[in-house]
């Protein structure tokens, strides 16, 4: 889908205050009434969202949500403004501007929404002069924000009066839209469940990013239920395939209605990750009451609406006007990507006092007073900027590609592109699937060899340190230490032991004289030799420091470990095999009497040297006699 195609599905909304005319408006725009439920039609008034489709002969789809004005339903109309690229704020022409019209236009400021149209509406009931003072009246109503220069077109959905210009400067605006981003992972924040008898559950809501198709796999989050796409439509037509920036019904396979609830998420399966708790931007209204840091708040994203308590990063009270950092903490978990949009309304008495950008949504901990440099980049940085500073601050463990495409709005192939640059420029280390900072990279490395060096001082003896015994040391994923360990030159992994690539065991005098015994001990004891223990004694070392010997000399090739407390000589091993063999030439099989007698030694002896032969497969056990398995 090109660019042009992107600009034909466009979603327009109203705003305004109650009875001024919306529904009515859209009705006469669009043909078909959006006020749905039997209560809205008798009492004259939208109580929940309503939808309606303006359709142009050249293909352009405006997609029309129209949301209620009441103040007790604010809430509805929230759920209404995510994914809104164009407002149509109604303001009576009897009544003029009202408490309503005023608290949408903030909340579609906070929304940060670009573009509107201002209808003057029952501009028939009202002489010129009065609509005169009117349209003054709005137009010092809408200065200083992004509707100062809209169009402002005097309406009747009753006479008529201008309802084909509107469509008109409806088309210009709409054809002007920003496309939505169409590459990115597919989200659509449900605001309506309903059945449809011989379809099942069918739910509706505005694509925020990506594109879903047909037998599409979906997750609906946060309750992490997975469905398939049974069917879609997009502007009252079934469709194959729908995408971002769209009015979309979803028919879901074998979801229980009940199951799903406004506020809900379809989105790309196993990439999202629902949270309790995001780091923002506030931006308070400038008639907005003062809010104390830990206050509780109604918050507003997407379709969601729960109970949030603000952490204000460094200060005590935020006041009208003003912006800060701070951090939300919800009752209920939500689905939202670094750089959407929230509204916040005071717990009680409910009114709108700011919103803002979510800036992280899966925080760190942070002290007060620490600093929020990170934020400032996710609030103002570039893609680049923003996805170096969160794999930086994930320190050794890193982050996955699929995590920052879950983490941050965008389109995948601009996100992938960034991390390309980075890694290009050698900002970020790749290490399988997990991408580093360079810094945290640096960092991991130096540990690492200071860790090995430490340990090689104080075990001079032992070729290197227990894997296990390093990752306990240093706190990273044990699937990441094992990608990262192979990236550092200066170490050398050798199955479950590292060490240090320069480092080699280096024997004091004394050492090299305790080896030089224990050899010439083992050497004389030839087949029956000393047990550990005894060995320990002879030489006058502690089993430990023994042990380290022992390991020294298995490792030279200078004895041969048959179990944990017996060692032989390599050269006696060397003879034991050829005695073996000559005796193999004359029979096919072996008795444990038979391979004492050859060893001349005892049956104490024999036994574990057949045990050694046997696990190393160059004899095999059958009944009570051995065969030889090797040539």
């Amino acid at each position: 889908m090109n660019n042009n195609e992107l600009m034909k599905s466009v979603i327009l909304g109203t705003a305004g205050h109650i009875d001024h005319g919306k529904s009515s408006l859209v009705k006469a725009l669009t043909g078909t009434d959006p006020d749905r439920l039997k209560e809205e039609k008798e009492r004259g008034i939208t109580i929940d969202l309503g939808f309606a489709n303006l359709l142009y002969p050249d293909g352009l789809a405006v997609g029309i949500v129209d949301v209620p004005g009441h103040e007790r339903l604010i809430k509805n109309m929230l759920a209404g403004a995510g994914g809104i690229d164009i407002v149509l704020m109604v303001i009576a022409a009897d009544e003029g501007v009202m408490p309503q019209s005023r608290e949408h236009l903030a909340i579609c400021e906070l929304l940060k929404i670009k573009a509107g149209i201002v209808a003057i509406t029952k501009a028939d009931l009202v002489d010129e002069e009065w609509l005169h003072l009117v349209i003054d009246d709005v137009r010092t109503f809408v200065k200083g924000t992004f509707l100062e220069n809209a169009v402002l077109l005097p309406v009747s959905a009753r006479s008529g009066l201008n309802l084909e210009a509107l469509k008109e400067k409806i088309r210009e605006v709409a054809l002007g839209v920003e496309p939505k981003l169409v590459k990115g992972l597919f989200r659509l924040p449900i605001d309506r469940v309903f059945t449809l008898k011989g379809f099942g559950t069918v739910v509706t809501g505005t694509a925020l990013s990506g594109t879903i198709v047909l037998d599409a796999p979906v997750e609906i989050l946060p309750s992490r239920i997975t469905s398939k796409v049974r069917g879609l439509q997009s502007h009252g037509k079934g469709v194959e395939r729908a995408y971002a920036g769209q009015r979309i019904g979803i028919n879901l396979q074998g979801i229980d209605r009940e199951l799903l609830k406004r506020g809900d998420v379809v989105v790309t399966p196993d990439r999202f990750t629902p949270t309790r708790a995001m780091d923002a931007k506030l931006d308070m209204l400038k008639d907005a009451p003062p809010v104390k840091s830990r206050s509780l708040v109604h918050f507003y994203t997407g379709t969601a609406e729960t109970i949030a308590r603000i952490v204000l990063y460094d200060r005590d009270e935020v006041k009208p006007g003003e912006s800060c950092y701070c951090q939300f903490r919800l009752e209920e978990p939500v689905v939202v990507l670094s750089g959407d949009r929230y509204i916040v309304r005071r717990f009680s008495p409910l009114e709108t006092i700011g919103g803002g950008a979510v800036l992280d949504p899966q925080p760190v901990r942070r002290k007060r007073g620490t600093g929020t440099a990170d934020l400032a980049v996710f609030e103002k940085g570039s893609m680049e900027e923003k996805i170096e500073t969160k794999v930086r601050r994930a320190g050794y463990n890193g982050s996955t590609l699929p995590e920052i495409e879950g983490w941050l709005q965008g389109d995948i192939p601009e996100i992938d592109r960034a991390v390309e640059q980075l890694l290009g420029k050698g900002l970020l280390v790749k290490s399988h699937d997990t991408l580093l900072h360079c810094e945290s990279f640096h960092a991991f490395r130096e540990e690492l060899k200071a860790t090995l060096g430490r340990f090689h001082r104080e075990n001079p003896l032992k070729p290197g340190m227990p894997k296990e015994e390093l990752k306990a040391g240093i706190r990273i994923d044990q699937k990441v230490f094992n990608h990262l360990i192979e990236r550092v030159e200066e170490v050398v992994v050798d199955r479950e032991m590292l060490r240090l690539r320069e480092f080699r065991v280096a024997l004091s005098s004394v050492d090299e004289n305790v080896k030089s015994k224990i050899m010439a001990i083992l050497e004389k004891e030839g087949l029956q030799p000393s047990s550990k223990a005894e060995l320990a004694q002879k030489v006058s070392l502690s089993e430990k420091e023994l042990n380290d010997l022992l390991k020294l000399l298995v490792k030279e090739g200078a004895l041969v470990r048959l179990n944990d407390s017996l060692h032989i000589t390599a050269l006696h091993y060397d003879r034991m095999m050829k005695l073996l063999k000559n005796f193999f030439t004359k029979k096919g099989e072996m008795t444990v009497a038979e391979f004492r007698d050859i060893l001349g030694t005892t049956r104490k002896y024999a036994l574990p040297l057949l045990e050694y032969l046997d696990s190393h497969r160059v004899t095999l056990r059958v009944g009570d006699v051995r065969k030889l398995m090797v040539k």
